[in-house]
């Protein structure tokens, strides 16, 4: 059976949720950075750019974010995060590649950073991204689109 992945915009009432979810799915990768864990450190990540933010729905329940910016050559992917009751189901790589069509349909690039400590890099490579920086505690990763 194919789940039916469906978006909505966040509101501010979603914000109670959208912190629980972090800190379910960040707090591990955080904590391996040696990051802050701290409510208003996730609450100040959870605001960032939030007029970007919609909520990842499947049979009309909430199960996760997905945070875009679309630009004119770039998609900038800010945030996505599953409930880990969601994860391992392949929902993460069929977002990505909804993105990566609407890239290369677009000719656009994307561009991410991700933890160091969040195997989530390697789904990002394995669908096309490359590292092309990093900081401290981050990768910064492309996908170029190489339209002829």
């Amino acid at each position: 059976m194919i789940l039916e992945i469906k978006y909505r915009p966040a509101l501010k009432s979603d914000l109670k949720y959208l912190l629980g979810l972090r800190i379910q799915t960040m707090n591990p990768h955080l904590i391996a950075s040696s990051l802050p864990i701290s409510d208003e450190a996730h609450l100040q990540r959870v605001e960032y750019q939030f007029e970007h933010a919609t909520i990842i729905e499947i049979n009309k329940r909430d199960i996760g974010l997905l945070k875009v910016h679309r630009q004119a050559n770039n998609i900038e992917l800010i945030q996505i995060q599953v409930a880990p009751s969601y994860q391992g189901k392949g929902i993460g790589r069929r977002i990505l590649d909804d993105l990566i069509k609407e890239a290369i349909e677009s000719e656009q690039s994307i561009t991410l950073s991700v933890l160091k400590t969040n195997q989530a890099k390697n789904l990002y490579l394995s669908v096309g991204f490359k590292i092309v920086g990093e900081t401290d505690d981050s990768y910064l990763m492309l996908f170029e689109n190489y339209c002829p």
